[in-house]
This record gives C-alpha cells, structure tokens and sequence, in this order.
C-alpha cells in the first residue's frame, strides 16, 4: 500500500520519539516521509501547496504524526491542513482527492495515558481529543483508522523507543488489508 507519511514537531531535534518513528517510517517500502518543519521551517507560507497536493495523489493511505501540542495538532500541521487540503481538492464541488484515502493518526503525548481518560485531569480520552481530525476526514470521504498514541514519552530510553519503533512498524504492516 502507497503511503504518505506527514511529520510535524516543532521541537523536532529534542523529540527521539518522533524521530525515531519517522526513520522507521523511512525503511518501510512504497513510503513517501514530509516533515513538514524539515522542509517548511515554522513558515506556512512557504507551503508549496502544489507539490503536497500532488504527493497525496497517488498514495491509498496518509498517516499524519505529531505530538499532542495543547491537547491539538501542531501549529504547523493545521496551517498545512488549511492551505493544502483545500475546498475544490479535497472537499466540495469537484474535490474529491482524499477520499477513500486512509487516515492513519500516530500521536505522542508527554502526559501519562491516565490523563486521557474520564477520570483523568483533562478528562477526555486520545479518541476525544483527536475529534476535529477524525470529523475532518471523515467529511472529506477518508477512511479514519484507530490512532496509535504514545503517552508518557519524555525521557523515553533506548528500549522504550525501540518498541515505539516497533508498534508503529506493526500498525503500518496491520494497516495493509484492503479497504
């Protein structure tokens, strides 16, 4: 399955979590990585909004990783959703370039997991948290995947990041079946 990986982590050199995902995401075959701050800096209006669209035509999947910034996407993920998954592309009259796409979510939160449950301090769950994404592929006609979350990964060591590397392998592998 042809897969785009978009990266997003405005603290990108400090994160061996995303770090680590992303260069497993590199070994997988038929896998396009982006990283959004690699390519763009903090700039959004450097978007070459023509080349993004293009590099999400001929893939079936699109998995997005970031880490849980304010309990939402990274400043530079949702800019890059605003300009480049536009009305007329990717949504509304003639836009239909995502659809029936697959929307693989892969997040990583410094917070222990038990602060996303009900019970927890922001008492809602990853899956509540993660709500605008999932209604803003599910409006577009996306076939939205259950996230992969990573909770409590500051200070992960060697082997914790090891796992990491090798969960996200596996979810990519699950992920294969036909839709």
């Amino acid at each position: 399955m042809k897969t785009l990986v978009i990266v997003s982590h405005p603290g990108f050199e400090q994160s061996a979590v995303t770090r680590t995902i992303k260069q497993v995401a590199e070994s997988l075959p038929d896998t396009e990585v982006r990283h959004l701050e690699e390519r763009y800096g903090d700039d959004a209006a450097r978007f070459d909004v023509t080349a993004e669209q293009a590099a999400h035509d001929a893939v079936e999947r699109i998995v997005i990783v970031f880490p849980i910034h304010w309990f939402n996407l990274t400043p530079m993920l949702k800019a890059y959703m605003n300009r480049v998954w536009t009305y007329g592309w990717a949504f509304g009259p003639g836009g239909t370039a995502l659809r029936g796409k697959r929307m693989q979510v892969v997040v990583s939160a410094g917070a222990a997991e038990a602060t996303y449950s009900h019970q927890g301090l922001i008492r809602s769950t990853m899956d509540e948290v993660l709500t605008p994404l999932k209604a803003s592929a599910l409006y577009i006609g996306m076939r939205w995947e259950p996230p992969l979350a990573f909770y409590g990964v500051m200070n992960a060591d060697a082997a914790r990041l090891a796992g990491i590397g090798q969960a996200f392998a596996q979810r990519m592998a699950d992920c294969l079946e036909p839709a």
